[in-house]
């Protein structure tokens, strides 16, 4: 007689600082995946970590987990203050051998819930058109078109979004 064994997935999300060697790693790869998607030779600048820290900003790490302890990091996000109100994700990203998962979306739900235990009233973000997935999973998660911001506000493939988190 023969068995298939299977090995359970988990996904782990943990609070870090942007300043982890696992989070690093993470952000380069979308870096990576944003000058492959809008055809930059110029990669985006490696933010500083410390917005993103408490009392004011969070940082996520998803990792796989596999059967037998092995846990590899696939994906990030984090959030940062723009004003008493409102804070930003940025850096949102999940390995394309990871995708598809729903790993995005927990990260997001997470983001979210840190931003509300922060006293955060509202979450905006800025994407692209080059990113439809991105597109897609904002507005199934009832984000809205805002007025451009930040850095990008004035790139023509740039799109902002917001929502409230109460």
């Amino acid at each position: 007689m023969q068995r298939t064994l299977r090995c359970a997935v988990v996904l782990r999300l943990v609070s870090t600082s942007l300043s982890s060697p696992e989070a690093r790693a993470l952000e380069r790869a979308c870096s990576d995946d944003i000058m492959r998607r809008y055809g930059s030779d110029e990669p985006e600048e490696e933010l500083d970590a410390a917005p993103f820290d408490p009392p004011t900003g969070a940082f996520v790490v998803a990792f796989l987990e596999v059967d037998g302890g092995d846990s590899m990091p696939v994906g990030c996000a984090g959030i940062r203050r723009l004003d008493d109100t409102t804070c930003e994700l940025k850096r949102m990203y999940v390995d394309p051998d990871a995708r598809g998962r729903g790993i995005a979306r927990s990260l997001l739900e997470r983001l979210e819930d840190e931003a509300v235990a922060l006293g955060y009233t509202t979450l905006w973000l800025e994407t692209g058109t080059e990113q439809p997935e991105a597109i897609a999973l904002y507005e199934s998660h009832g984000y809205e078109p805002i007025a451009g911001f930040g850095r990008y506000k004035d790139e023509p493939k740039s799109r902002s979004f917001g929502r409230p988190l109460t």
